[in-house]
């Protein structure tokens, strides 16, 4: 088993971080985290509706009323990890430079209109995102962003920033307290749950597992799925070099994307949560392969996971 704690909300990690962990599973329920230090406090996102943020802002303000949140780290560029930013405006935000691009391209009136779209696309959208209420946000970009990897002192306590995109998005940020022996991992790990290759290469994606197997950290806080170890990165690793193989080979042999994702099978992963984001998955691939075929945008992603999903 991958899992440390099955817990939900606050949970200490040790050495002043926290993890707070989604009550419940699926589509939009996020992970966040907190690392205090003397006088200031880094929170590692926001949550994916202003009822969600405040609830944990709230959770946490007994440790932030002597360690106010002076910094937020966005780990990447989708909603349910930042669209409570403006509950924090008062800190610095920060993000890698392709997380800000995707928050640029897609924020809540995007959401919105998914959501209300009457066609299969539009169903599904509802149908997942339907307990969020997007409806009050006011977005809030990154006022910081960076290249690469940066530095933090929070309080006397290093905080590394490391871009390991674009992967699952245009930029994903790993958030490692070397003291603390912890990483938060935004979306470059689910624990539990189908990862999801919005953007690619998987190349990359593979880089940042092992990046993450090198760190001198034992406990692993998923962007979705219950604290947990490296055991969780290596399944992220399996999962994703499994799929690119599969596809890789139906690809060759000529099939068309859908029915490559309807012929796939998962074997070990088959029951993981989600697993309709495997037409998304091999999309990627495919694309990868040949840089010719056209992207499909949002409704089009989703109308290929509602496919998949209403099948099911």
């Amino acid at each position: 088993m991958a899992s440390v704690t099955s817990r939900t909300g606050r949970v200490a990690l040790g050495h002043g971080g926290y993890a707070w962990i989604a009550g419940s599973g699926g589509w939009g329920m996020s992970n966040a985290g907190l690392v205090t230090g003397r006088g200031e406090s880094l929170l590692v996102d926001t949550l994916y509706d202003l009822h969600l943020t405040r609830s944990m802002l709230d959770a946490f303000a007994p440790l932030t009323a002597t360690a106010p949140i002076s910094t937020v780290v966005n780990t990447h560029g989708n909603g349910d990890h930042w669209f409570g930013n403006q509950l924090v405006a008062h800190a610095e935000i920060i993000a890698a430079r392709g997380s800000l691009a995707d928050m640029r391209q897609v924020g809540p009136a995007e959401m919105r209109a998914l959501t209300g779209m009457e066609n299969p696309a539009g169903h599904f959208a509802s149908r997942i995102f339907g307990r969020f209420d997007h409806t009050a946000i006011e977005p809030l970009l990154p006022n910081r962003v960076f290249d690469g990897e940066t530095v933090l002192d929070v309080g006397g306590t290093e905080v590394r920033l490391i871009d390991v995109g674009p992967a699952h998005s245009s930029g994903d940020t790993i958030v490692h307290v070397p003291r603390a022996r912890t990483v938060y991992t935004g979306d470059i790990v689910f624990a539990q749950a189908t990862p999801i290759v919005w953007h690619g290469p998987f190349a990359r994606w593979l880089t940042a597992c092992e990046l993450l197997l090198g760190l001198d950290a034992d406990t692993v806080v998923p962007g979705h799925g219950p604290v947990t170890t490296k055991q969780a990165v290596r399944e992220i690793r399996d999962y994703l070099e499994h799929v690119h193989e599969q596809a890789a080979a139906r690809f060759t042999a000529g099939m068309p994307v859908m029915d490559a994702a309807r012929d796939i099978r998962l074997g070990r992963f088959a029951e993981l949560a989600e697993s309709e984001r495997l037409a998304v998955n091999v999309h990627t691939v495919y694309r990868e392969l040949d840089p010719s075929l056209p992207p499909l945008d949002g409704p089009g992603l989703f109308g290929c996971m509602a496919e998949l999903h209403f099948r099911a």
